[in-house]
C-alpha cells in the first residue's frame, strides 16, 4: 500500500477512503453507544436481576476495566495481524459479547459477558482509526479523521435517548441485542469493502510490558471508578488500586525506555516528539472534561429539573448536533492550518460556552440550555479530533498503530479522571449546600420527589453551578498543551505534494523523522527541527 494518500485531482477524498470511513464509523458508533446506553439502564438492571446497585455497578465497571486491559495491545495486534483482520476480529467479539449479554440470567453472568464484550469494544475504535489514518495518508488526515469524530460525539447523546425508548417500551435485553444487527452489518461491509492491510509477523509480543501496563491501566481505571461509586479518594478501595496502577505504569515506562532488541508494547519514545506529546496531553484533558461533564449534566437535568431519562437525552442532543455540524469543517481546517491551531480555537469556544453552565438554576428555560450546549458542542467538534490529527501528523505511517494506541489510552484514562473528579466535587458540593439531603449515595442518583425538590431548588442548583466551575477550569487547562501543539505543528507542514515520510533511528534509539524529497522539499524550520532531534 503506497504512502501517498488517495486524493483526487480536485482535492477531494478518493471514493475508497470514503468507503473505509463509512465502515469504520459503523463500528465506532456501536462501541461508543454501548457505554452510555448501559449507564442509563443500571437501575432497571438492578431491579430486574434482583441485585443491589453496588453489585450491578460492575456491569459498567467491568466493561471499563476490560477496555483498559486490552487497549495497550492494539498497536502490536494491528501490526501482527493487519488492521483489517484485527478490526474484523474485535467487531465479531463485541457482537458475540452483546448477544450473550442479552441472554444473561444474573448479575454475575451479565458482568462476565460485559467483560467479554469490553475486550472487543476496547480495540474497535483504535483499530478503526488505524485503518483510516493508513488509508488517508498525511495530507488529508484531518479531513478523514473528522469522520470518526461524528460517532464519538453523537453516540453519548444518542445512548440515553435510545436507552429511554428501549426501557420504556421493550425488555432491558434489547439494550444489548440492538448491537447485534449493527455488528453483523459492520462485519459484512468490512469483509467486502475494507482494503487488506499488510501484517508484520517479525515483532514478538512484549510480554513483560504487557504484564506491567495492562494491569496498571486496569487498576487506575478501577480505582477512579470506585471514587465515583464510593464518593471519595479516602476510600481505600479507590486510592490503593490507583497507587498500585501508577507504580506499574511507571515500571512499564522504565522498561520501555530500556528494552533492547525489539519494540516495547507501547513505544514511549514517540513522546520525544514535542508535538505528539502535546497532542496526547491535550487529548487526555479534553477527554477528562468531556466525560466528566457528561456525568454531571444528566444528573443536573434529572435531580435539579426532575427530567426523565428520555427527556434528559433530548436535552443533551444540541451538544451532539453542534459538534457534528462543525467536525467536517474542523477537519478541513486542520489539514490547511494545522490541528493545533484549530484545537486551541475550539477549546476557547468550549471554555466560553461552559461558563454559562455555572449560572443554571432549577428553572432555566430549556431553550437557554439547548443554546449553551449547542455552542459547547461546536467547541468540542473543533478540539478533540484536530488535536489527534496534529499528533498523527508528526509520526510515520509505520508508527500509526502505536500512536493510535497511545492516544486512545490517554483519552480513556482522561475520561476516567474527569468522571471521578467531577463526581467527588459534585457530592462535596451537594453535602455542603444540602446537609442531610444527599444527591449521590453509593454511586447512585437519588431522584427527589417534586415537592422536596421545590423546597431545595436554590441550594441544589448552586451545588451544580459550583461543580461546573471546575469544568470551566479543566477546559481552560486543556488550552495550555494545545498552544504547545499549535506552536509545534506549523501551518503547511503537511501540504507537500505527496512527499514520502521515513523513520530513522538515532544512536540512542530515538525516532528521527525525515521528509524524503518528493514533489516538494522540507521547509527550513522542518530541517532545523530534525537537526535538533538528531542531536
Amino acid at each position: 500500500m503506497s504512502d501517498t494518500p488517495p486524493v483526487s485531482a480536485s482535492g477531494r477524498l478518493d471514493r475508497g477512503v470514503l468507503v473505509v470511513s463509512a465502515v469504520v464509523v459503523i463500528g465506532a458508533f456501536m462501541s461508543i453507544l454501548d457505554t452510555t446506553i448501559v449507564n442509563v439502564a443500571l437501575a432497571t438492571l438492578s431491579r430486574k436481576l434482583h441485585s443491589p446497585l453496588h453489585t450491578i455497578q460492575w456491569v459498567a465497571t467491568g466493561y471499563l476495566v476490560a477496555l483498559a486491559v486490552v487497549i495497550p495491545i492494539t498497536g502490536w495486534a494491528s501490526e501482527r495481524l493487519g488492521a483489517k483482520k484485527l478490526w474484523m476480529l474485535v467487531v465479531a467479539l463485541f457482537t458475540v459479547g452483546s448477544a450473550l449479554c442479552g441472554t444473561a440470567w444474573s448479575a454475575g453472568s451479565l458482568t462476565f459477558f460485559r467483560v467479554l464484550q469490553g475486550l472487543g469494544g476496547g480495540m474497535i475504535m483504535p483499530a478503526g482509526m488505524t485503518l483510516l489514518a493508513q488509508a488517508a495518508g498525511p495530507r488529508r488526515l484531518g479531513r478523514v479523521m473528522s469522520v470518526v469524530g461524528v460517532p464519538a460525539v453523537l453516540a453519548p447523546v444518542a445512548g440515553p435517548v435510545l436507552g429511554g425508548f428501549i426501557l420504556q417500551d421493550l425488555s432491558w435485553r434489547w439494550i444489548f441485542y440492538v448491537n447485534v444487527p449493527i455488528g453483523v452489518l459492520a462485519l459484512v461491509l468490512g469483509l467486502r469493502l475494507l482494503p487488506d492491510s499488510e501484517a508484520k509477523r517479525s515483532e514478538p509480543l512484549d510480554v513483560r510490558g504487557l504484564a506491567l501496563l495492562s494491569p496498571g491501566l486496569a487498576a487506575i481505571v478501577y480505582g477512579l471508578s470506585e471514587i465515583s461509586g464510593k464518593g471519595g479518594i479516602g476510600y481505600v478501595g479507590a486510592w490503593l488500586p490507583i497507587l498500585v496502577g501508577v507504580g506499574l505504569v511507571t515500571a512499564f515506562t522504565y522498561h520501555a525506555l530500556h528494552i533492547s532488541g525489539r519494540r516495547p508494547l507501547l513505544d514511549v519514545r514517540l513522546f520525544r516528539l514535542p508535538a505528539f506529546a502535546a497532542s496526547a496531553v491535550t487529548v487526555m484533558l479534553i477527554g477528562s472534561v468531556v466525560f466528566g461533564v457528561m456525568l454531571v449534566l444528566p444528573l443536573y437535568f434529572q435531580i435539579a429539573r426532575g427530567a426523565s431519562t428520555l427527556t434528559t437525552g433530548l436535552l443533551l442532543a444540541p451538544q451532539g448536533f453542534g459538534a457534528a455540524l462543525v467536525i467536517p469543517i474542523s477537519g478541513r481546517l486542520a489539514d490547511r492550518v494545522g490541528g493545533g491551531i484549530v484545537s486551541v480555537a475550539g477549546l476557547l469556544v468550549m471554555t466560553a460556552a461552559t461558563i454559562p453552565l455555572t449560572m443554571l438554576s432549577a428553572h432555566t428555560p430549556g431553550e437557554a440550555t439547548s443554546l449553551i450546549l449547542f455552542f459547547r458542542g461546536v467547541g468540542l467538534g473543533c478540539s478533540m479530533m484536530p488535536a489527534m490529527t496534529a499528533g498523527y501528523a508528526t509520526v510515520t505511517r509505520a508508527d500509526i498503530p502505536q500512536a493510535t494506541t497511545i492516544l486512545n489510552v490517554f483519552q480513556r484514562v482522561g475520561g476516567s479522571i474527569g468522571t471521578a473528579l467531577l463526581s467527588v466535587v459534585l457530592e462535596h458540593q451537594v453535602n455542603a449546600n444540602l446537609p442531610g439531603v444527599p444527591g449521590l449515595a453509593g454511586g447512585s442518583v437519588r431522584v427527589l420527589p417534586a415537592a422536596v425538590r421545590a423546597q431545595i431548588a436554590t441550594p441544589l442548583a448552586h451545588a451544580f453551578d459550583s461543580t461546573f466551575w471546575w469544568a470551566v477550569g479543566m477546559t481552560a487547562l486543556a488550552t495550555v498543551p494545545a498552544l504547545v501543539l499549535a506552536a509545534k505543528t506549523p501551518r503547511g507542514a503537511l501540504e507537500g505534494a505527496g512527499g514520502e515520510r521515513e523513520s530513522l533511528r538515532g544512536q540512542d534509539g530515538a525516532t528521527v523523522y525525515e521528509l524524503k524529497a518528493g514533489a516538494g522539499s522540507p521547509k527550513p524550520d522542518q530541517e532545523d527541527s530534525r537537526s535538533r532531534l538528531a542531536s
